[in-house]
C-alpha cells in the first residue's frame, strides 16, 4: 500500500493520519476537505468561539510544521462524490479523481434542518467553523430573541452561550424530558434545569409547526399554536452521516458507514472512522455510531492497524465519554446508561449542581455522570465495566 487518501479534514481524519505514520506507514497520504480549512477543534465552536473569546486560530489541531513532518498532501475546498473501490478511485467535485490503494471515510455527519427554511435569513445550525462565524456576527450584533429548537448538548451549549452574552433565549424541545435518552429521565430533569436555573425559558413536549418570516425569521410557531418572537433561529435537532457519496461503491450503508469493531467496511482497503462510522462497541456491545471526541481520537488508531495489515484490529473496550459545558458547569459522562440502569448520586448534592452520580445495572456500575466534579468523576469512570450482553437486549 503505497498511497492512501483520507476523505474528510477532521479530528478523525486528522487523527488517522497520525496513527498511520506512528504505525510506520512511509507512504503517500492524501487528505481531502469539504471545507477549506485544515483541521479544527469543534467543541469550542459552540462556546468561547461563539462567545468571541477566542479567535479561529486558536481552534487549530496541529501546525505547518507537524503537517510537513507528516508530509500530507491537502485537497481542501474539495467535496468527495463517488468511490470506486475496484479502480481504486475517489472522485471530487469536477471530475478530478485520486488514485489510491486505501481510503480512510471520515466524512462526518451534517446538521438536520427543518424543510422550509433554506434561504430563510436568521435561521442557523452549528456543525462547522464557517457556520460558528456566521453565528457569533449575529449574536454580537445586538439582536436581542434568540430561539434555540432542540434541547441536546449542542442545543444546550448555543442557548448557554446566548444567555452569556446578555440575550433572551428561549430554547424548545419536542421530548418531555430533554437528554432523557442520554441521561434518563431523572438525570436529564437534573440537566436540562440549568436553561431555568439561569433565565432561560424551556419549553417541552411540542413541536415546531414553521418558521415566519419573509426573507428573515421573525418568529417560530409551535405545533399547539403558540408564536415565538424571534430574532436568531437556531436548529439542533441532530445529525445525518455524509454517506451519498458512497452510492453504488459496495461500501454497506445504514445510518453510517456500516464497520466491524476494527473499522473495517467489508469492502477491501477501506475503513471508516469518527461520526459516520457504525461500529459495534467493545464497552457497550451496541452496533451505533459514537458521536463523541474522544471516540473519534480512538478509533482512528484502530482503523490505522486495519487498514495497513489488511486484518481488522482489535478495538479498545475503554469505556465511551463526553463532556458539555453550560452556564459554568461542566458535565462529564462516561460509559454506557443502560435501559434500566438507575443512577445514585455517590458525591455532592443535586441542588448544589455540583455532584457526581453512578448508574448500576443489576448492582454493576456501568455508567458515571458528573457536574463540576472533574477529579471524582476520572477516578470513578476507570471503575466502570461493561455491561453484559443480556443487559443489552
Amino acid at each position: 500500500m503505497r498511497s492512501i487518501t483520507v476523505v474528510g479534514a477532521s479530528l478523525a481524519g486528522l487523527s488517522t493520519v497520525r496513527a498511520l505514520r506512528t504505525e510506520g506507514y512511509d507512504g503517500e497520504l492524501v487528505v481531502v476537505g469539504e471545507e477549506r480549512h485544515t483541521p479544527y477543534d469543534r467543541p469550542p465552536l459552540s462556546k468561547d468561539f461563539l462567545k468571541g473569546d477566542i479567535g479561529a486560530d486558536a481552534l487549530a489541531l496541529g501546525d505547518p510544521a507537524e503537517y510537513d513532518d507528516l508530509d500530507v498532501q491537502w485537497l481542501l475546498g474539495e467535496r468527495a462524490v463517488r468511490l470506486d473501490p475496484v479502480a481504486r478511485t475517489v472522485t471530487l467535485t469536477g471530475g478530478r479523481q485520486v488514485r489510491t490503494n486505501g481510503v480512510v471515510i471520515a466524512t462526518g455527519a451534517s446538521p438536520r434542518m427543518l424543510p422550509g427554511t433554506d434561504g430563510l435569513a436568521g435561521v442557523h445550525t452549528l456543525r462547522t467553523l464557517d457556520d460558528a462565524q456566521a453565528l457569533r456576527a449575529e449574536l454580537l450584533d445586538g439582536r436581542p430573541t434568540v430561539v434555540v429548537i432542540g434541547a441536546g448538548f449542542i442545543g444546550a451549549e448555543v442557548a448557554s452561550t446566548a444567555r452569556l452574552l446578555g440575550l433572551d433565549v428561549t430554547v424548545v424541545e419536542a421530548l418531555d424530558v430533554p437528554l432523557e435518552r442520554q441521561l434518563g429521565r431523572e438525570m436529564g430533569l437534573v440537566c436540562s434545569s440549568l436553561h431555568t436555573d439561569h433565565g432561560v425559558r424551556l419549553l417541552c413536549g411540542t413541536g415546531v409547526a414553521e418558521l415566519v418570516g419573509d426573507d428573515r425569521v421573525t418568529g417560530v410557531r409551535l405545533a399547539d399554536g403558540r408564536l415565538l418572537p424571534a430574532d436568531i433561529v437556531v436548529v439542533g435537532v441532530g445529525v445525518r452521516p455524509n454517506t451519498d457519496w458512497l452510492a453504488g461503491s459496495g461500501v454497506q450503508v445504514d445510518d453510517g458507514v456500516v464497520c466491524d469493531s476494527g473499522c473495517a467496511t467489508g469492502v477491501p482497503g477501506v475503513v471508516a472512522v469518527g461520526d459516520v462510522a457504525r461500529c459495534p462497541h467493545p464497552f457497550t456491545g451496541r452496533h451505533a455510531r459514537i458521536e463523541h471526541w474522544s471516540n473519534a481520537t480512538e478509533q482512528a488508531r484502530t482503523a490505522a492497524r486495519t487498514l495497513l495489515t489488511g486484518v481488522s484490529a482489535a478495538a479498545s473496550a475503554t469505556p465511551p465519554y463526553f463532556w458539555s459545558d453550560q452556564y459554568g458547569v461542566r458535565i462529564q459522562v462516561a460509559g454506557h446508561i443502560t435501559p434500566g440502569a438507575e443512577p445514585e448520586v455517590v458525591e455532592g448534592a443535586v441542588d448544589s449542581r455540583t455532584f457526581t452520580a453512578v448508574y448500576r445495572h443489576e448492582g454493576t456500575p456501568v455508567a458515571v455522570l458528573s457536574l463540576n466534579q472533574p477529579k471524582f468523576f476520572n477516578r470513578l469512570r476507570r471503575t466502570l465495566v461493561p455491561a453484559t450482553a443480556a443487559a443489552l437486549s
